[in-house]
């Protein structure tokens, strides 16, 4: 079985892609044959600064690897390095309904955001559709708010192998239902748009300050604190085992604890989690020809994983 999943560079990374998306693409090394790729193309309908894209690249690239992707039994590249790709979402073009982009939900969400609509912001889930096409993914774990993306995807797999003859494998969707969305310290999705983020390897003493501002109501020290949609157990959840969390809650509900020692708690719990984590990321850091290696390595296997689907896709068009 082979999975794929991606990830845009927009700088340090946090919890919540972590815990959303990370964690759970990393687990796939051991289940099937897997493809991770970092979406340097589709930073460009964001992101206008060189610099700030080829420092974002590295930075994605450095937290992968930190966090436990095995170049070994993964395959990890940049998209940009694998040009077929947009040769791919030319030809996915060609069979792509305007109508199924217009009804992308992430196309508006951007414009309401006051971000520009460029061809390559509405053309999105075609590329998207290429990355996985290409690489003749059987899975693709992805966010709720990716799923309109796959489907798309899927519809245009099976347009163009209506049209043109059995080209494409139609993948299916991993999404983790049982994952809640991850708060941000001000009770929103953690997102880098809101500004609430946890980063993963971002200055220490902000990290402390920010757990410390997690938002909280004002309950009397005294008196037992609401645990039903608080920030503090959603966060302590994902770094503790069952008892722990168990502990952590009675304290919240027997009262006489200030919040103060309750994200002071929590934020011990953080650190002790991310410890290893950022230990392998300043070794990696310290160590860039190492990065670069496992990128130019990956960008080899998966040019020669793209090239059969690629051929097929031209002999089909015509093009051969």
């Amino acid at each position: 079985m082979r999975i794929l999943s991606g990830i845009q560079p927009s700088g340090f990374l946090h919890l919540g892609n972590f815990f959303g998306m990370m964690q759970r693409g990393i687990r796939w090394q051991e289940k099937g044959e897997v493809f991770f790729f970092i979406a340097d193309f589709h930073a460009l309908t964001t992101l206008g600064d060189p610099e700030a894209l080829r420092r974002n690249v590295r930075e994605a690239a450095l937290a992968f690897l930190a966090c436990g992707l095995d170049p070994k039994r993964a395959v990890f590249f940049r998209q940009s390095a694998v040009p077929e790709v947009l040769e791919l979402s030319w030809l996915l073009s060609t069979v792509t309904p305007i109508g199924l982009l217009e009804r992308c939900h992430s196309y508006k969400d951007k414009l309401a955001k006051g971000i520009a609509p460029t061809h390559a912001l509405f053309a999105y889930p075609v590329l998207m559709a290429a990355d996985i096409l290409l690489y003749r993914a059987d899975l693709v774990p992805v966010g709720t708010d990716q799923k309109q993306h796959l489907e798309v995807t899927r519809d245009l797999a099976v347009k163009f192998n209506q049209t043109f003859g059995p080209v494409f494998v139609v993948p299916k969707e991993d999404i983790d239902e049982g994952l809640a969305t991850i708060p941000g310290i001000d009770g929103q999705k953690m997102s880098k748009s809101y500004g609430n983020t946890l980063e993963l390897f971002g200055d220490r003493e902000e990290f402390r300050r920010r757990v410390m501002a997690i938002r909280t109501d004002s309950t009397p020290v005294g008196e037992p604190k609401p645990v039903a949609g608080s920030v503090l157990v959603s966060l302590y959840r994902l770094v503790s085992e069952p008892q722990e969390l168990e502990e952590f809650i009675s304290s919240m509900r027997r009262g006489g604890v200030g919040y103060a020692p309750l994200k002071k708690e929590l934020l011990s719990k953080l650190e002790r989690f991310l410890a290893p984590f950022r230990e392998r990321y300043e070794e990696l850091r310290a160590k860039p020809q190492l990065v670069d290696e496992v990128l130019e390595e990956g960008a080899r296997s998966a040019r020669a994983a793209a090239a059969p689907t690629w051929e097929l896709a031209r002999r089909a068009v015509g093009l051969l």
